[in-house]
């Protein structure tokens, strides 16, 4: 595999970061006027409308084999289906802030996966990136001497968009050699769609149509499409291609990090000392577990389980 340049690695899964918190305000936003099903449909058309004709005018339009379309299969079941339908009905029940804390633990979960299915080693130093920058992510959520209560329905659905996110790396990572990011984010966004639309048929199309027309609430949606589900899937699957999956994965501390300097720059919301004092723990903690993987960018060969 051709080497990469680190920065443009790195940068890529932090967009990917940055696009993907956002798309917490932006759900809300389209959440007023439109149910979940609505929302996540319509990101998905549209994704799939904009990377279409692109892919085939730059001629990055691959068509996958049988056993690829299979794993693409899958890999759509796992995100966008699974995934959304967790965390979107997860946040008809907690708020965004407790949902990012839960999104936060997916680098938690993601070395025991990696190493199972492609023997990606777990080093010390990795270790305690991941739980210094989960520190830092509690400290940022949390504030002090302040409980929070979640409902546990709406905590179950969020740690099932957690584990599909995990399943999703899995199976992305066996595609991601042989589909170039594009079109695997087109198939994945089609096949989603599919998923989708006989429970949207079912359960919330009469609603859609007698609901009025809501130019926010749209505009939010076409955000989501444009940059949460393609931008955010893109520059995600580049970064699991050349990072790999707990690499990539231990970005996803960034997400609520991110959520906390948009409610302070956006809804003015205060940020504390304590704030601040965990975006640093978040950063230093990205730093040592990454360090040393920006020179030593080769792991070992995927294990097969066909």
């Amino acid at each position: 595999m051709e080497k990469q340049n680190p920065l443009r690695l790195y940068l890529s899964v932090i967009m990917a970061m940055l696009f993907f918190s956002l798309s917490f305000v932006w759900f809300k936003v389209a959440n007023a006027s439109y149910g979940p099903l609505t929302i996540v449909l319509f990101r998905l058309i549209i994704s799939a409308l904009l990377l279409y004709p692109y892919a085939r005018v730059a001629k990055r339009l691959v068509l996958p084999d049988k056993k690829d379309f299979g794993y693409l299969l899958l890999l759509a079941f796992c995100e966008p289906f699974l995934y959304f339908m967790g965390e979107s009905y997860g946040l008809q029940y907690i708020s965004p802030v407790v949902a990012s804390v839960i999104i936060a633990t997916i680098p938690l979960f993601a070395p025991v996966a990696a190493y199972l299915f492609y023997r990606e080693k777990v080093s010390f130093q990795n270790v305690i990136g991941i739980g210094l920058s989960f520190i830092g992510v509690t400290l940022v959520i949390y504030q002090l001497g302040v409980g929070i209560t979640a409902s546990p329905i709406g905590v179950l659905l969020q740690f099932s968009a957690v584990f599909s996110a995990i399943g999703y790396s899995v199976v992305l990572h066996r595609i991601s050699d042989r589909m170039n990011n594009i079109s695997i984010i087109l198939f994945q966004n089609t096949i989603g769609a599919l998923y989708f639309l006989p429970l949207w048929l079912i359960f919330e199309k009469d609603k859609f149509f007698a609901t009025p027309f809501d130019p926010a609430a749209m505009l939010a949606i076409g955000e989501l499409s444009l940059f949460a589900s393609t931008l955010a899937f893109i520059l995600y699957t580049y970064s699991i291609r050349h990072l790999g999956i707990t690499k990539s994965n231990m970005f996803a501390n960034a997400i609520p990090v991110f959520t906390a300097l948009f409610a302070w720059f956006i809804l003015d919301e205060q940020l504390t000392a304590q704030k601040i004092f965990g975006i640093m723990l978040v950063i230093g903690g990205l730093f040592i577990a990454q360090f040393k993987l920006v020179r030593h960018n080769n792991g070992p060969d995927p294990i097969p389980f066909e």
